[in-house]
């Protein structure tokens, strides 16, 4: 009997999209935001197992390490779904605007990664006394706690933009002065977590191998990180015009769309290539691609509804994933849960003091911070990090990724109460 490899990723993507569907139809009904159902039906999906030991279809999905040929692509699917809807926000906002919030979104984003850094640090310091037993097996016996404390302080830092957007999104939102606020500073967080991360994990790795990090070594990974944004923008906002000028010239169908997907390809692979995240370039690829640039081109149609099919088939499919990966199961260790809810306690403090900074008068500052509140996949990243350098044990990771959840299924209904309750103050 033949069996075609796709069967099993077919499957799996009838019952997400279905879900996701089912779930987002239920919560608008309710007044909820429609990312919010794609979150809660992920979550049942992949618990399942808890009600019947024999029902393991997502169990594949919910490793640490995904191996599973049709796992993979599922999971490929999900991250080209947040991609593409960082793009799609991107594209809601230009260069221009986003300068006129530039010194808020830059201010709040600073403050969104110091506060948070500093709370995590003192949470962990407060719960972590040693370095666990389990983690002391792969690591130097003269390895310190704070190392640690550092870790965790770092993965507390960065925002994931994606969830907050799609909220404002559903809200309709996106075009007021806080959405370019918190999409703006999200970036800038997102950049500068990354580079906390990456020189926490220089100063870990150097503890472990018995090292030093030498400044120039961060100085330099501190520079590729802001560099690639700024040249990403300024090398956009130059050659993107000339280049979709010729394309524009060419009688194939379809090079509206297809040329607008190969930049943000393109920015989001070199925002990899560079060791940020791959959202980033999505992002920036967004922001400086403008209709003006698509006036020559054959197509009548605005690019944000060419890209809004394709969305709306790929970025169901993360946020579903995200629920699928929580595992209730870890909710059963009270140690695990002290430590997630101080965690969470911080990274809600931490992001909602950012509202503070905002220069603008008359703007709903309280949102700006609940925007900046989930960690969704970011966190997930960072933790997986953690993983791998041997400084995150089992309780530790699972109390990292209850703290990324609760932030996660927070900020939506949260969100939506404090934008309508600024609506009524207005």
């Amino acid at each position: 009997m033949h069996g075609d490899p796709l069967a099993p990723v077919l499957l799996i993507l009838l019952i997400v999209l279905a879900a996701a569907k089912l779930g987002s139809e239920i919560f608008e009904r309710l007044g909820q935001p429609a990312v919010l159902g794609e979150l809660i039906v992920g979550l049942v999906l992949g618990n399942l197992v808890l009600l019947n030991a024999d029902w393991t279809l997502f169990e594949p999905l919910r490793a640490a390490n995904v191996t599973e040929r049709w796992a993979l692509i599922i999971d490929s699917l999900a991250r080209l779904g947040v991609i593409l809807l960082l793009f799609e926000v991107g594209l809601e906002s230009t260069v221009s605007e986003m300068a006129k919030v530039g010194t808020s979104s830059l201010l709040v984003a600073l403050v969104g990664v110091i506060a948070p850094f500093i709370l995590g640090f003192g949470v962990s310091y407060l719960f972590i006394k040693e370095v666990p037993a389990d983690v002391l097996v792969h690591l130097p016996s003269d390895f310190s706690v704070m190392n640690i404390h550092l870790f965790i302080g770092a993965t507390l830092c960065a925002t994931s933009v994606g969830i907050t957007a799609r909220v404002l999104k559903d809200l309709g939102k996106l075009q007021t002065k806080e959405a370019k606020i918190v999409l703006g500073a999200a970036v800038i967080d997102d950049v500068l977590g990354l580079i906390v991360l990456a020189v926490v994990s220089a100063i870990v790795s150097a503890s472990i191998t018995g090292s030093e990090v030498g400044a120039l070594s961060l100085v330099r990974i501190t520079a590729m990180a802001i560099g690639f944004f700024v040249v990403a923008i300024a090398l956009g906002v130059v050659v993107v015009p000339r280049i979709l000028h010729y394309l524009a010239k060419l009688r194939t169908a379809g090079m509206m769309v297809i040329s607008s997907l190969l930049l943000c390809f393109l920015l989001s692979w070199l925002a990899d290539a560079v060791g940020l995240a791959t959202i980033v370039g999505a992002f920036a690829a967004g922001l400086i691609l403008e209709e003006v640039h698509f006036k020559e081109f054959k197509e009548t149609i605005h690019l944000h509804e060419l890209i809004r099919p394709i969305s709306t088939l790929f970025v169901p499919i993360f946020f579903v994933l995200m629920g699928i990966q929580v595992r209730l199961e870890t909710f059963g260790d009270s140690s695990v849960v002290g430590l997630a809810l101080g965690l969470t306690v911080a990274a809600i403090i931490g992001k909602q003091v950012c509202g503070l900074a905002v220069v603008e008068k008359q703007l709903d500052r309280v949102s700006i911070g609940v925007g900046m509140i989930p960690r969704g996949e970011v966190g997930l990243i960072f933790a997986g990090i953690g993983k791998a350098l041997n400084i995150v044990d089992g309780a530790l990771y699972s109390a990292i990724v209850i703290m990324v959840i609760l932030t996660t299924l927070i900020t939506p209904p949260a969100l939506k109460l404090t934008i309508a309750r600024w609506g009524r103050k207005r």
